[in-house]
């Protein structure tokens, strides 16, 4: 977890010192972060536009493990998992808010290498971190990050808007990020039977990088301004398709119809699917932390958008009393049910009858 030598302990700086410590790097850079870290609330001014905002709690031990997630990644994964769901509003952003609850196992070092993963991310992105709080944990790390955004009023994208006819469009591909989790918890079982086994990761780079350090995707927000669509409905895969588009559908009052051979899935993710005796598809559909965009559009537009590599589409949306639909290739449809994270479970739900395919 924390292999530096030079190891300080965190009573020597105390809160304030730590804060000011892991702080006195960051700097603002846009012009509506008025006031940031060093006050008792940040200050921000968007004029005539629309603030957004989001929050998520990463809890050690729940949504990730220190075995294999270093502090650095960690960090900026965080990050990235609130920015996508700005994105997902079709807006822009802009700050964060980052807090943070450590125990005494861990040294200002190695908080230093979470915070380095945080700034990176703000650098990547171009987003100002303007506050947060700090405080003890007698198990372990919790790290919540809120993210802010700013939009045009007309600009915003909602996930009940969708309409009957509109095409579903994801950005990217999926299942990488559960393959990834796949395959680190089975070197970890195997070092924790064996620590002499050195894990056996050769090959596995895209899928390991989707899991420790996914990115938003920022790029398809500028692109659709770029081809000028905006997008009817839209919401971030973070649960896995099939939770994603039964928010959407029941959010619009709709159903769908999600054609099974047209989920992107790279090759990687294929081979190491049937690596694991899993149906690549179900990884897609009920994998979560791809952090791609799920969105509809009006099929007007899809002539804008059909020669993008960014981009495809995988079904449409149908009446609500069509139900909301997997349609296999030999043209059998099988009602969609999300099986994925259940937070309160602390696992991942049983995955679909493989009679699926």
């Amino acid at each position: 977890m924390d292999e530096n030598t030079n190891r300080t302990e965190l009573s020597e700086l105390g809160e304030f010192g730590l804060i000011k410590h892991l702080t006195d790097k960051v700097k603002l850079t846009r012009t509506s972060s008025i006031k940031g870290v060093g006050d008792d609330a940040a200050v921000i001014d968007h004029g005539n536009q629309q603030t957004v905002v989001s929050t998520d709690l990463l809890i050690e031990g729940v949504h990730f493990d220190l075995m294999y997630a270093p502090l650095k990644h960690l960090g900026y994964k965080a990050v990235v998992v609130n920015l996508s769901d700005i994105y997902a509003m079709n807006a822009e952003a802009t700050q964060i808010v980052v807090s943070l609850s450590v125990s005494n196992r861990f040294s200002v070092e190695a908080l230093e290498e979470l915070y380095s993963g945080i700034l990176l991310a703000c650098e990547r992105y171009g987003v100002d971190l303007v506050g947060g709080d700090t405080t003890s944990s007698v198990s372990g790390v919790m790290l919540s990050i809120t993210a802010l955004g700013k939009a045009d009023p007309n600009a915003i994208v909602y996930r009940n808007t969708a309409n009957v006819g509109d095409l579903l469009i994801v950005s990217g591909d999926l299942g990488a990020a559960y393959m990834g989790l796949q395959l680190l918890e089975r070197e970890k079982q195997v070092f924790k039977e064996n620590p002499k086994i050195q894990p056996d990761l050769e090959g596995y780079d895209y899928v390991l990088e989707r899991q420790l350090k996914p990115e938003a995707r920022k790029d398809v927000i500028e692109l659709l301004k770029q081809l000028e669509v905006t997008p009817t409905s839209m919401i971030d895969v973070s649960d896995g398709l099939a939770s994603e588009l039964i928010h959407i559908c029941d959010q619009s009052d709709v159903g769908c119809s999600v054609y099974e051979e047209k989920i992107p899935i790279d090759p990687t993710v294929v081979n190491a699917a049937m690596e694991f005796n899993l149906i690549p598809s179900m990884c897609a559909l009920n994998g979560g932390e791809d952090y791609e965009l799920l969105f509809t559009i009006s099929p007007g537009d899809y002539d804008k958008i059909k020669g993008s590599p960014h981009f495809t589409a995988v079904g449409h949306i149908t009446e609500k009393e069509a139900g909301i639909n997997l349609v296999t290739p030999d043209g059998k449809q099988f009602p969609v049910n999300a099986q994925g994270w259940d937070a309160f479970m602390n696992k991942w739900k049983d995955q679909p009858d493989p009679g699926l395919n």
